[in-house]
């Protein structure tokens, strides 16, 4: 049983939150968990505010690159986290799919480091929230 969950977090461009998410859990859950992240219609680079969030709380994603959903990876990671509301990733057979409708301050007129700030903030609590599910055993039955 020393099986690694596996977690694929997914925003449409792959360029903030997913990436967010992703360096957040790396940075929290070390080599217990693998970290994946994709984008539904990947962008050309890291937005620029989120990296500059996240090197606030020592987590840098200045060198990663949004990429598309691989396929083969879709079907084999046991969670998939979608980030906002405009990711969708259609189900797969023996895949959890969950939805993060995550904190959006430009709705309240909050922009800039600001907003990723929070944005940041609020991806940062669930992702722990997660890594304690992912890596929190299931009460034993009892002696057998």
């Amino acid at each position: 049983m020393s099986t690694i969950p596996s977690v694929l977090f997914v925003c449409v461009k792959n360029g903030g939150k997913s990436q967010m998410a992703a360096g957040l859990m790396r940075a929290a859950a070390g080599d217990r968990v693998q970290v994946h992240s994709a984008g539904t219609e990947p962008g050309t680079a890291v937005n620029a505010l989120s990296a500059e969030s996240l090197l606030e709380v020592d987590v840098d994603i200045r060198a990663e690159t949004p990429k598309p959903i691989d396929p083969a990876l879709l079907r084999t990671v046991d969670l998939v986290v979608t980030l906002g509301r405009e990711a969708h990733v259609d189900p797969v057979e023996g895949v959890r799919i969950v939805n993060w409708d995550t904190d959006e301050p430009s709705e309240r007129g909050i922009d800039g480091i600001e907003r990723m700030r929070l944005v940041r903030d609020d991806i940062n609590s669930r992702v722990h929230h997660l890594l304690t599910e992912l890596t929190t055993p299931p009460p034993s039955a009892g002696p057998s």
